[in-house]
């Protein structure tokens, strides 16, 4: 399965996700600048699972219906990158079949997944 990062997510979930055998596309290596509808797009073309830390990203799911294969939205500005890496790892490794085709929310101490 492909994740696709966009350009909010912080390099060091990246670099852990590819330390584990995840195939990760970051936006901010090949397509800097990109909108988050060009994003949106990139990762439905490719059947990829996005992973962001911008909350655009729901109204163009819910409100705009965009179609996607799943997005999880980390919200944890205030945990340290590496924690914040490792938190984002175990979900997908432990929730990965329940995450696709779903809009889920990362948080500190929950994960909320709502199926698109």
């Amino acid at each position: 399965m492909l994740i696709l990062a966009d350009e909010s997510v912080d390099f060091a979930i990246i670099k852990l996700l590819r330390d584990n055998g995840f195939s990760v596309l970051a936006i901010v290596e090949e397509h800097q600048g990109w909108s988050d509808s060009e994003v949106l797009e990139m990762a439905f073309q490719q059947q990829a699972y996005l992973i962001t830390e911008d909350k655009d990203f729901g109204e163009l799911t819910y409100r705009f219906r965009r179609p996607s294969h799943g997005i999880l939205l980390v919200r944890m500005m205030e945990e340290p990158n590496e924690h914040k890496a490792a938190l984002v790892l175990n979900v997908l490794k432990e929730n990965f079949a329940q995450l696709r085709h779903s809009f889920a929310v990362l948080e500190k101490n929950k994960l909320r997944v709502k199926p698109l």
